[in-house]
């Protein structure tokens, strides 16, 4: 049986094989189109012998007793044949290349008697090119000259003897090509000198390649090239209703007449999908196919629809929308109902609003809520929009809580609020949001607390002093009092004055005192709270300066210039917890001191004549003025904006370049103020310039100019390539050498010195706001106050338990506790960026809470030295971080101590040790562990246990004497999981020599 079934399967596969061959032969005779074949012939011929005693014309018998018409020849037993023959013409329909095929036979020269030595069993073959038709059976040409050889054919096989029924035996077939042709056509000439044969049969044909669709793409039959390993390139067209996606489309024809890989595509139009690769059918009514490509059309989604045939999105129904950032394959949605169940608490003039989110969302999770507000008349018959000074905590639009806190309004003053809620589809709609209503009228409130006095003139006797109205006299203002006692003194021994307008003279002090004077203001409602302490000087003996005041009528208030800056010194408070912001809490202060400062009250330098002071642009009048002072105007023309790097707080930022007439181009920062900003939002923009454009260091970021004239209204700083120092950093991790770092802690101080000098207090010295150009400069940025005069905690970077916003992890304790920021609460937050610095940008106190970090360094915490940090700069970080401001160094100090460390490379060597426990509270306990496992998972590093049990740390004690090399060693490779091992390692030494027996 084996035998037998070995046959069959190797019959079978030899009749596949067969079958493959006969395909492949069908196919190549598909890309063949044929000029002659003289098989198909049913009479003569016609071509042309010379001389007619050789080429003789015939009929017979091919190898499957088909009737044919053939030439034959057998002159071979006469000596110096010649003999030709000559087709009739032949045009070449277009070709370039021409293909012949011979099938013939030859008598083996051997197998016939006494034949003589010229005997051939070969044979030529040329042609001649013609445009039209040169010979006739009377006019032929018979040499050489004028035609092109092609080839001599020889026979692979020849026979002796003819069979019984007459059928030749061994037919040899042969093809062979010649080009280029150029002319309409040709003759094809064969001949004989001295050969027996026969020529059966000529076919003469030219190769190309079919009319094809190949991706979505038509391209035309194509001949091929005038030589065989030409390749033909043929331009495609997409099919109807598909577009390019690659140009160009194209197709290469080779010289067998197959189509290579295509090049470039087509696909199927938006609306129309793909049907078996060759075809884009149109999508039915009820589907839709949003895009060009090769997906397949989709039912419509919910709540929309599509009525006609190719429909590229469905449109959705009445009374449902879709938001711009939808995709089209999501379900149309609706808007929202309105909000439930308002309740309103109002104290005073402020009020707390909430509510219950609407019962319908319109299928959407994106509901958020606006608050429209309202002031209206007693009789509420008529109401007008709220002014810009009321305030909403978080926001006035846009909330996503369900709770407001609206404060700055007017006492005992009908209000109405509206509760719109909104989704992503709200703006589609033709009308307007679903809201609730409620009506509140505040309560009668005293007036607010005046913002700041000015010194007038003095005397050795008499100080004269002004001050603006309250920012919310909540009513009419019936007079001012003043509470004033010596510096020296305690405030409970104060003295009173009273003054009816905004201006008052107090008399009866003492020569060359310092005091310290508030002011409140009382309405029907009684008195405000008192304005922040503020000292003022009377002269001594040898003092005749008077300073003159420009004052108007007191009902439009006191406009005031200050030729000669007078002594504005914050006095320190004398109750520790007070909660009273003072004068430094909102402005920047300048001073004309004789002597030098209280250490605690600004930079603590020396004032003379010709130094240059910093002024802050709030104590303008108008603050424009003060954009107009210090900013240059730059005509937008100038600017070019190339691309967004980020978003600031008041809109986005790019990066552009800058071309001043008669300069060179530059790149520059572009700050940008939203639209939709209301005036004081403007004011505050427009401040940071303000501030920028006094400042002139190589450490300070460089004001270019602003554009206010034209829309949006722009900041222009350099452009510093590199970006915020903390990211960069990070990016970095461990690419600087220490030297390089104190470098950058340089750039950073010098530049902290210089805004010392200048008596500017920066509030939020931290490494994001450090800003890096291409040569590793480091320049302090970032000048808004705005942050700190509103009560928005929708950044944990800014909470503050205590109220307000304030960057808690860097921010010095006196300065949390009572908003007392001074050049001393900088270099707290200065010994924080030296700790960012060394450690590439690891965040202070880790993950613990902005209460967990107050509460630690109440306890006397400081931060650890970072891995590898030198002790010599953790030393100047806890120089830093002292206690008492008074004991800190001046950013003068931490200059020369860094740039002796800069001189002597050799004092860096020593790496710091942590000696005392870490502030790290994420850092747990060590005592509580009894296993490496629980230890692990407690510092949230688990995905490391088999690592350390498999390599035989085993115990918290083997543990505790882990090195980096340990680390890399049992593969904690990646930096951030070493630096936190490594500290909490650290941390548990620290226990461990603390408790020893506990942790045994």
């Amino acid at each position: 049986i084996f035998p037998i079934c070995f046959c069959m399967l190797l019959l079978s596969l030899l009749l596949l094989l067969l079958f493959l061959v006969k395909e492949q032969e069908k196919k190549k005779r598909g890309n063949a189109k044929t000029l002659m074949d003289t098989r198909t012939a049913t009479a003569e011929l016609g071509w042309t012998a010379n001389p007619p005693s050789g080429w003789e014309e015939v009929s017979g018998y091919d190898e499957n007793l088909n009737t044919i018409r053939t030439y034959q020849v057998c002159n071979v037993f006469e000596p110096n044949q010649n003999n030709w023959l000559l087709t009739t013409f032949i045009n070449r329909r277009g070709a370039h290349r021409i293909y012949t095929e011979m099938r013939f036979t030859v008598r083996d020269c051997s197998s016939l008697p006494n034949v003589p030595g010229s005997c051939k069993e070969t044979f030529n073959l040329y042609y001649y090119e013609t445009d039209s038709v040169i010979a006739t059976k009377k006019s032929a040409f018979w040499t050489e000259a004028p035609y092109l050889k092609v080839d001599t054919i020889a026979a692979d096989e020849s026979f002796s003897q003819v069979d019984f029924g007459g059928r030749l035996m061994k037919v040899n077939t042969e093809v062979r090509s010649f080009g280029p042709l150029t002319r309409n056509g040709f003759y094809l000439a064969f001949q004989d000198y001295g050969a027996c044969m026969s020529l059966l049969s000529v076919r003469v044909f030219f190769k190309k390649c079919p009319s094809v669709v190949q991706n979505f793409a038509i391209f035309p039959e194509t001949m091929t090239g005038a030589e065989s390993t030409s390749l033909v390139t043929a331009r495609g067209t997409c099919i109807p209703n598909a577009e390019e996606v690659d140009v160009p489309i194209k197709l290469y024809c080779n010289g067998d007449g197959e189509w290579m890989v295509p090049i470039g595509r087509c696909t199927c139009k938006a609306g129309y999908e793909p049907e078996n690769n060759v075809a884009c059918k149109a999508c039915p009514a009820g589907t839709f196919k949003a895009s060009q490509g090769a997906g397949l059309c989709a039912p419509c989604p919910p709540n929309s629809r599509s009525s006609a045939e190719a429909s590229p999105l469905c449109a959705c129904r009445n009374g449902y929308y879709r938001a711009d950032l939808d995709p089209p394959a999501a379900a149309c949605t609706s808007v929202p109902s309105g909000p439930r169940n308002v309740i309103s608490i109002v104290n005073e003039t402020s009020i707390i609003l909430e509510w219950n989110p609407p019962r319908e969302t319109g299928g959407r999770d994106d509901v958020t809520y606006n608050i429209v507000c309202k002031k209206c008349r007693s009789d509420r018959r008529a109401c007008s929009r709220c002014d810009d000074n009321v305030e909403f905590v978080p926001r006035q639009l846009g909330l996503t809580e369900t709770r407001v806190f609206i404060s700055s309004l007017w006492a005992h003053t009908p209000y109405t609020f509206e509760i719109q809620a909104v989704n992503g589809v709200s703006n589609k709609s033709p009308f307007p949001p679903q809201h609730v209503s409620v009506n509140i009228t505040t309560n009668q409130a005293a007036p607010s607390t005046v913002p700041i006095m000015h010194q007038v003139s003095a005397t050795m006797r008499s100080i004269t002093l002004s001050w603006p109205q309250p920012e919310q006299p909540n009513g009419i203002i019936l007079d001012y009092e003043l509470r004033y006692y010596e510096k020296d003194h305690n405030e409970y021994n104060s003295s009173m004055a009273r003054s009816q307008t905004n201006t008052a003279r107090i008399e009866g002090l003492r020569p060359g005192m310092v005091y310290v004077v508030q002011v409140r203001a009382r309405t029907v409602a009684g008195y405000g709270k008192y304005s922040g302490k503020m000292c003022f000087q009377t002269l001594t003996d040898g003092e005749r300066v008077q300073l003159p005041l420009i004052a108007g009528s007191a009902a439009a208030g006191v406009v005031f210039i200050v030729s000669l800056v007078a002594i504005s010194i914050v006095c320190s408070r004398k109750r520790a917890y007070s909660k009273e912001a003072v004068y430094s809490d909102k402005l920047q202060h300048y001073s004309t001191g004789r002597g030098e400062q209280d250490r605690g009250e600004g930079s603590g330098w020396l004032w003379s004549p010709g130094m240059k002071i910093y002024i802050d642009p709030f104590t303008y009048e108008d603050p424009n003025e003060a954009v107009r002072e210090f900013a240059k105007e730059i005509d937008v023309s100038f600017v070019k904006i190339e691309e967004v790097i980020g978003a600031g707080e008041f809109g986005e930022v790019y990066k552009g370049r800058l071309k001043l007439p008669g300069k060179r181009e530059i790149y520059v920062a572009i700050k940008t103020l939203k639209a939709g900003y209301s005036e004081k939002q403007r004011r505050d923009f427009l401040s940071e310039a303000s501030i920028m454009g006094q400042f002139d260091h190589p450490n300070i970021i460089r004001l270019e100019g602003v554009v206010t004239k034209s829309r949006p209204v722009m900041i222009i700083t350099e452009f510093m390539e590199n970006g915020a120092l903390d990211s960069f950093l990070r990016q970095n991790d461990g690419q600087f050498t220490v030297i390089q770092l104190v470098g950058m802690l340089r750039g950073i101080a010098a530049g902290m010195k210089y805004l010392a000098e200048m008596n500017y207090v920066h509030r939020d010295l931290a490494a994001r706001n450090i800003l890096v150009n291409s040569n590793l400069v480091c320049k302090v940025s970032d000048f808004g106050l705005s942050r700190y005069l509103q009560d928005d905690t929708s950044d944990p970077t800014y909470t503050s338990s205590l109220g307000g916003k304030i960057p808690v992890r860097w921010t010095a304790p006196e300065a949390i506790a009572y908003r007392k920021f001074t050049s001393a609460s900088d270099v707290w937050s200065y010994g924080i960026v030296m700790w960012e610095v060394m450690s590439f940008g690891e965040r202070p106190y880790w993950d613990m809470s902005n209460q967990d970090v107050i509460n630690a360094i109440e306890q006397d915490y400081r931060l650890p030295p970072p891995m590898d940090c030198p002790a010599a700069l953790h030393q100047l970080m806890l120089d830093c971080w002292q206690k008492d401001r008074n004991t800190r160094p001046r950013f003068t100090e931490i200059v020369n101590t860094l740039d002796k460390m800069i001189r002597n490379p050799a004092s860096l060597k020593t790496v710091a040790t942590i000696t005392a426990p870490l502030l790290d509270r994420s850092i747990p306990d060590f005592t509580a562990f009894t296993s490496v496992e629980d230890w692990l998972s407690a510092v949230k590093m688990s995905q490391y246990r088999d690592n350390f049990l498999s390599a035989g740390f085993t115990s918290l004690q083997l543990v505790a004497q882990m090195t980096s090399e340990d680390l890399l060693r049992i593969g904690v490779t990646l930096a951030g999981h070493q630096k936190k091992i490594l500290n909490s390692v650290q941390s548990m030494r620290v226990q461990m020599s603390q408790s020893p027996t506990s942790m045994a």
